[in-house]
């Protein structure tokens, strides 16, 4: 597993088409790697997770793989700077129980609501974004549940992390063919970002996600979980 460091210029058209349809993004993300093997889907293949951060001409992607990226490859003025790849073995080394860690994690905290009764036995429910931030902590306490980690306390015995709103993100993606002809389907997603501290509880089970994410819309910014040797949050 690699984790890359992408510096990218916002006045690089192609970024900016990028920005401006997280489908697009995804896309010029995949096309950095090799092929998948037949019948395997890329993105699962390939464990990509990504998340840009900064503002303004600062602007950092940071992306975890599978296998070695080729960021020589992005369209010409994309990059911003140097790119530079690391082996995530380090930080899968150092997980282990009870080890604890500062975390970072952009992610796309969801629930499910069900529709009205209509005589169906098993009714299936509609994934509707979180935004209260006391929920979207306590949707990240159950994820933790799921996948080895629990978060830390504060001084003041509250769970010490902060949940972020960061702005939703659209892209656009072939809808299937109907009578009528194709037609793009919009995707929306909004996100949170998460930055506190855990307390690893199951060290196979982290492991596990750090590799493959956590929470839904992964090809589209979220997921992706960052680690920092422990340091107390404010």
């Amino acid at each position: 597993m690699y984790l890359s460091r992408v510096p990218v210029n916002p006045l690089s058209h192609a970024f900016r088409r990028d920005y401006s349809d997280v489908h697009d993004m995804h896309r010029t993300l995949m096309a950095r790697f090799p092929e998948a093997p037949q019948d395997v889907p890329a993105r699962e293949h390939q464990r990509l997770l990504w998340r840009l951060e900064g503002q303004g001409r600062e602007l950092v992607m940071y992306v975890q793989s599978r296998e070695h990226p080729n960021w020589g490859s992005l369209p010409e003025g994309y990059l911003g700077g140097r790119a530079l790849v690391r082996s995530l073995q380090p930080v899968l080394s150092a997980v282990t129980d009870k080890a604890e860690f500062n975390f970072r994690l952009t992610a796309n905290p969801t629930r499910s609501v069900l529709p009205p009764p209509n005589g169906q036995k098993r009714p299936r429910g509609t994934r509707r974004p979180i935004h209260d931030p006391e929920l979207q902590v306590q949707w990240l306490i159950r994820q933790g549940e799921r996948h080895g980690f629990a978060l830390l306390e504060s001084s003041t015995g509250d769970p010490d992390v902060v949940a972020l709103p960061r702005h939703p993100v659209v892209g656009y993606k072939e809808a299937p063919p109907n009578g009528s002809g194709r037609s793009r389907l919009k995707i929306t997603v909004s996100s949170v970002t998460f930055d506190g501290r855990l307390r690893v509880t199951d060290p196979e089970a982290f492991r596990a996600a750090l590799q493959s994410g956590i929470g839904r819309a992964k090809a589209y910014g979220c997921g992706l979980l960052s680690l920092a040797p422990a340091r107390r949050v404010g």
